[in-house]
């Protein structure tokens, strides 16, 4: 997710440098960009000081019209066939002198949705899901003088893997295709941001693990980002890599994964009041799990082949001098072993009970054991209207398909009747079905 926030860079950058030139990515304009902020500039001037709102309100309908109205398999949706408020996020960036710091707060459905997959917080004592739980973004550090920038900065921040951003009023699409909605959202550790050249950024990191506030075994992750943008705002390149040990308690199974993308802006005209602007994104992504019984490709019945395979295409047109935008695209992901697939919740949970970590949360779990296959599909359209730079209204359809039983049918996930007061008969089980297809409406405020 390349979630690189070039507005809030070039922010601290002006309050930090003191009186210096040298802005990277000053001169290039990133607000086409899939996976970035689509503002030309903020509407706050204070000293040491910017803030920042966002909300994320939507509305989503499942043609599989599931009982219990849950959502499986994605981290930007919750629940069907209610006004949902997804993200409620406000802070902003503080910067004196040279010091820097970043705090953004995270409520509504996502402070659930997204770190329930992280298993970290079973590792010793005090709930650390619950803790980070209403903080997306916390971080302090250093700025530097050196050559276009170097930060150094310590905390939670937002993770880079798999293009989209943390916000979804950074991206193109809503609900995320395979490739993203299964790489990590966040991370904890250390990031130093080092800008060589006004085109490019190496970011090195050293963190707790893959998308987990603590880490799972003795070894801490390690991996790194490189950007560059072209001088004529045309072409995007970025390339993540991740490497560490995230199977919990297994320290001899090692992770590897690669996400690389290529953004490219074919078209711009924005005085146009018929077609303003064009351009695509294409990402490809490839990892493994090594050891502790299992293999990275060529597996065998005694270890079985581990690996994520994936990519995402996207197309986006825009209109009437920017205020109208079409998108379409969508993605292919395999992955062997199920490592990095998004578990069901409810009864067809596999996550561990907060009681009992030795025990799934539910009854009839979705199993994730090695060599089980998952492969799976999307596609999506959509239309943005966006009056001005603050508002965002969306509608999108999505279609999404899986080669095994994966997402909530007409009986949900939860009881027979969808109440998770009822008893479950002996003969009940979790509704879960090879593909789903739905329709969305967001409205999407920052400032």
């Amino acid at each position: 997710m390349n979630r690189l926030y070039i507005g809030m860079i070039i922010s601290l950058f002006l309050h930090t440098l003191q009186g210096q030139n040298k802005l990277p990515f000053a001169h290039i304009d990133a607000t086409w960009q899939n996976g970035n902020d689509r503002r030309d500039s903020g509407i706050f001037n204070i000293p040491y000081f910017t803030p920042s709102v966002l909300l994320d309100i939507n509305y989503t309908h499942s043609l599989n019209r599931p009982i219990d109205n849950t959502v499986i398999g994605s981290t930007a949706l919750a629940r069907n066939n209610e006004m949902q408020v997804s993200g409620l996020h406000f802070g902003g960036d503080f910067n004196y002198k040279q010091a820097r710091a970043r705090v953004m707060t995270q409520f509504g459905t996502r402070s659930i949705v997204v770190p329930r997959n992280d298993y970290s917080p079973y590792r010793g004592q005090y709930e650390l899901n619950n803790a980070y739980r209403y903080l997306s973004e916390a971080y302090a550090g250093y700025h530097f003088n050196k050559w276009y920038g170097i930060n150094v900065d310590m905390g939670l921040f937002m993770s880079y893997i798999g293009l989209n951003s943390y916000y979804q009023q950074e991206n193109w699409e809503y609900q995320a295709s395979f490739t993203s909605d299964n790489t990590p959202w966040f991370f904890n550790g250390i990031r130093i941001q080092i800008f060589p050249t006004k085109n490019l950024k190496i970011e090195p990191w050293i963190i707790n693990g893959w998308q987990s506030y603590g880490k799972f075994n003795s070894m801490p992750g390690l991996g790194g980002s490189v950007m560059w943008m072209s001088n004529n705002s045309k072409i995007k390149l970025v390339s993540n890599n991740y490497y560490g040990t995230d199977a919990a308690g297994l320290p001899g199974r090692k992770r590897f994964h690669s996400d690389n993308s290529i953004l490219l802006r074919y078209f711009n005209k924005p005085e146009k009041r018929g077609l303003s602007r064009a351009a695509f994104s294409l990402t490809g992504d490839i990892g493994f799990e090594n050891g502790a019984g299992v293999k990275a490709f060529k597996g065998d019945s005694s270890n079985p082949s581990q690996h994520f395979m994936s990519a995402m295409f996207y197309n986006r047109l825009w209109f009437y001098k920017n205020k109208l935008a079409l998108t379409f695209g969508g993605g292919y992901m395999t992955n062997p072993g199920r490592y990095l697939v998004l578990l069901p919740t409810g009864q067809a949970s596999a996550l561990p009970l907060a009681t009992d970590p030795t025990k799934t949360a539910g009854a009839f779990p979705f199993t994730a054991n090695p060599g089980d296959q998952f492969k799976g599909f999307d596609y999506s359209c959509n239309i943005d209207w966006m009056p001005n730079q603050s508002i965002t209204f969306r509608l999108e359809y999505v279609h999404r398909q899986s080669s095994v039983p994966y997402f909530a049918g007409r009986g949900g996930v939860t009881s027979p009747n969808g109440f998770t007061t009822q008893t479950l008969p002996p003969d009940w089980r979790p509704d879960l079905v090879k593909s789903e297809s739905r329709i969305i409406f967001v409205t999407l405020f920052r400032l």
